[in-house]
């Protein structure tokens, strides 16, 4: 049986070692600094009650047991993420998908809708809710202002509890300008020598795109839901400047009530818990992503 001796770093490997680190120093305390003490401290806060303005106090898990038992608005924050997530994540890979098909055809003025379809993802998002604000208010807005002068009624996009998170949904859609661009790349990779087998056998172009394009993208479609699902449990931004949270709740997401505990009401403690909890919930449904994968994602180098 070998003896393993440990390999002993001349002076020339340890200057060099010790320079590495020097090098790497400056990121590895920021990460440090900036990445796990955050993490950590939420972790130890979501154990105590803790306001900002006086010493943390150790509650155990009574912040988790509160959010699952006695807090009457986490069940409707869960549905509303839920929906939100679930219908939003998928809609918003089809519209990226579709959109990239489109491009990847020979039409006419083809990089300028790219560069059109691609201009939503690049605008900030304050921008983006005064834009869609604009068009969909129920007074004045561009979109209820042609219904009007249609001679039909007003929608209230934004300001129905039964209409505001689809609608903030299709403002999702509009905005899959990244998600379009890796599609597009995707598709551009396909072999074009399967496309012409496909119709020396006599395939039509739904065919092609059913059998062909769409299994041979299906590892991107699994990146892109799976970053739409993991943005979707955290999307703040837009929901919180077009409505707020309401009306009457209905956009209510999980990110906005996790700002609400931390920064209106300075319940810090459970603000931290819900951070965890969101934590796992998203790890949940990445596991799940992954573990369904096998049966729909196609790689071309495996085996049958």
């Amino acid at each position: 049986m070998t003896r393993f001796t440990p390999h002993r770093m001349s002076k020339s490997e340890r200057r060099r070692l010790v320079t590495g680190l020097l090098f790497v120093s400056p990121w590895l305390a920021g990460f440090l600094l900036w990445r796990v003490y955050p993490l950590l401290s939420s972790l130890y806060y979501s154990f105590t009650r803790y306001d900002l303005l006086r010493e943390p106090v150790p509650v155990g898990f009574k912040n988790y047991v509160e959010l699952f038992t006695t807090d009457p608005k986490f069940g409707v924050v869960i549905y509303n993420t839920l929906y939100y997530v679930l219908l939003g994540a998928p809609l918003g890979v089809v519209s990226a998908f579709l959109m990239a098909s489109l491009l990847n055809t020979k039409i006419v003025a083809r990089p300028f809708f790219r560069a059109i379809f691609f201009f939503p993802a690049i605008v900030p998002t304050i921008v983006t809710a005064v834009v869609w604000q604009f068009l969909l208010n129920v007074q004045f807005g561009a979109v209820n202002s042609l219904l009007q002068g249609l001679g039909l009624p007003t929608i209230p996009f934004l300001s129905s509890p039964a209409l505001a998170k689809p609608s903030l949904i299709l403002i999702y859609m509009w905005a899959q300008g990244n998600a379009m661009v890796i599609f597009l790349a995707t598709l551009q990779d396909v072999p074009r020598v399967l496309y012409e087998a496909a119709t020396v056998d006599g395939a039509n172009a739904w065919h092609k795109f059913w059998h062909i394009t769409i299994p041979m993208s299906t590892p991107v479609i699994l990146f892109n839901l799976i970053m739409g699902f993991i943005y979707g449990f955290q999307e703040f931004t837009l929901p919180w400047l077009l409505t707020g949270g309401g009306p009457n709740n209905a956009t209510e997401f999980y990110a906005i009530y996790l700002y609400r505990n931390a920064f209106n009401f300075l319940r810090m403690g459970k603000a931290s818990a819900l951070a965890w909890i969101l934590f796992v919930i998203i790890i949940i449904f990445t596991v799940i992503l992954f573990k369904t994968s096998a049966r729909w994602v196609y790689y071309g180098g495996e085996s049958e």
